[in-house]
């Protein structure tokens, strides 16, 4: 049978960015920039086109750039490389991908946990169940579902993500690939699995029996994952998508993706590495978040392995790192331990993971296990609360979720973190029996009632308690 063979990827350092004139960033982008008054800096002009004009004129094949790193991903044969790495404007070349493995061999961490289709009626009831581990549907019955907030979905398969009834297709702005997967017949929508398609109805699938966590949430849905290789090139691919990101001002990154050892054995990251600096996934994913993005990321399957811990870029520093529970929040055994190499808590809180209700790309209702499914619902539940809260940033809104966690006072530092979040309690704050108000951004205003010596809190013409139950 003819094989298919993969050609070297290497990602190439550039020494400087000699033309600095128009940010890469759109007006959206800017827009956020000043309302949150984060300054531009070096990082987000592009990639100097006479530095790829010149390794394309040399035959480089440039799959994409990154302004973050000054680099970029080319293809290109070993002596290539070489003489590549002898101009003056490079500082240095790194294969990030050999042909030591064909396109058709068995892939080493492509792999989730089983996933059980059902129709049953018992099952479909517990995606009102999963939400309200963490007490997201007072914010939905308050109006809030995620209106005006972008995200960005980034993963490997979105089979028949573009046609389902279950996503409202106005929401799907556009979708990009970072992959060659294309070079080998396997299209965005196509058959590369259906992972990135059932994390997208977590967060924005509606249909009988079924609700997801930011329904009126836009988004983008992003390909980094390549269908049947596990090389360091990826990580490079997930960068790529962090940074398209952040150029159309995207407001939650959700990725359910994972690295730590690969099809070389050469690659493999010892666990010094996970610190959130030692690769450019993770120091990506934190200037994503430095940049105003929310960043969530699986913590990983890893928990019953010999791996056992994270992998990258959850070690990464200021996102949100996902662990999985049930939805009687007990840990799921496979969610993968922490801390990171440095001793940071992660992972940083826990979602429902454990027999997740989600949508298969033919429109079933299934179970699924995987850190990979508590990640989106994660971050639904961020959509929805910054929706509500819209004047705040990442950052703000990344500390209403931890500190509203059931282990905030006490964290776990090998797998719960802070816990499960409550949206309800992260909206209202820490302590609205103080302030005397409630923080609101929308222009139905809330007020505290006091009933007796109860305190609830009156918003778009309704009552709550301060568990997020509706009252009246």
């Amino acid at each position: 049978m003819f094989t298919l063979i993969l050609l070297h990827i290497f990602f190439v350092s550039f020494t400087d960015k000699p033309e600095m004139t128009t940010p890469a960033l759109s007006e959206r982008a800017i827009e956020q920039r000043e309302k949150w008054n984060i300054a531009l800096d070096e990082l987000d002009y592009p990639v100097y086109s006479g530095y790829t004009d010149s390794l394309q004129r040399m035959g480089v094949q440039v799959h994409h750039t990154s302004r973050w790193f000054n680099g970029a991903t080319c293809e290109m044969s070993a002596a290539l490389a070489e003489e590549v790495e002898r101009l003056d404007f490079v500082s240095e070349v790194e294969m990030t991908r050999d042909d030591s493995s064909p396109i058709y061999a068995p892939s080493r961490m492509k792999r989730q946990l089983e996933s059980v289709e059902t129709t049953d009626e018992a099952i479909i009831s517990q995606t009102s169940a999963q939400l309200n581990v963490y007490n997201l549907r007072p914010l939905h019955q308050a109006g809030f579902h995620g209106q005006g907030i972008l995200m960005t979905i980034c993963d490997g398969g979105f089979y028949n993500a573009n046609t389902l009834e279950c996503f409202r297709q106005s929401q799907l702005l556009g979708h990009f690939d970072w992959t060659d997967d294309d070079q080998f017949g396997y299209s965005f929508f196509g058959s590369t699995g259906a992972h990135g398609t059932q994390c997208l109805s977590a967060i924005s699938g509606i249909q009988e029996g079924f609700y997801g966590a930011a329904t009126q949430a836009e988004y983008y849905l992003m390909r980094s994952e390549e269908y049947k290789t596990e090389s360091p090139k990826e990580m490079d691919n997930l960068v790529a998508a962090l940074e398209k990101s952040d150029s159309l001002g995207v407001n939650v990154f959700s990725v359910s993706l994972g690295y730590a050892y690969f099809d070389n054995d050469a690659w493999t990251l010892p666990y010094s590495a996970l610190d959130g600096k030692s690769t450019r996934a993770s120091l990506a994913a934190t200037i994503a978040a430095r940049k105003g993005m929310l960043v969530c990321v699986a913590a990983g399957n890893e928990g019953n392995n010999s791996w056992h811990t994270i992998c990258v870029p959850a070690d990464a520093d200021s996102i949100l790192t996902v662990g999985a529970v049930d939805i009687q929040r007990h840990i799921g055994t496979f969610s993968s331990y922490g801390p990171s190499a440095d001793g940071r808590t992660k992972p940083d809180v826990c979602a429902v993971g454990v027999q997740t209700t989600l949508i298969n790309p033919y429109g079933n209702i299934i179970q699924s296990n995987g850190t990979s499914f508590a990640t989106p619902l994660l971050a639904g539940l961020a959509a929805t609360l910054w929706s509500a809260l819209p004047d705040e940033n990442a950052m703000q809104i990344r500390e209403r979720i931890i500190q509203s966690a059931d282990r905030y006072d006490n964290p776990d530092t090998d797998q719960y973190g802070y816990g499960i979040p409550d949206a309800w309690k992260a909206y209202m704050g820490d302590s609205p029996e103080t302030t005397g108000t409630v923080k609101t951004n929308d222009v139905n205003s809330a007020r505290k009632v006091i009933h007796g010596e109860q305190i609830l809190i009156m918003r778009h013409g309704h009552i709550y308690n301060l568990a997020g139950q509706m009252v009246r």
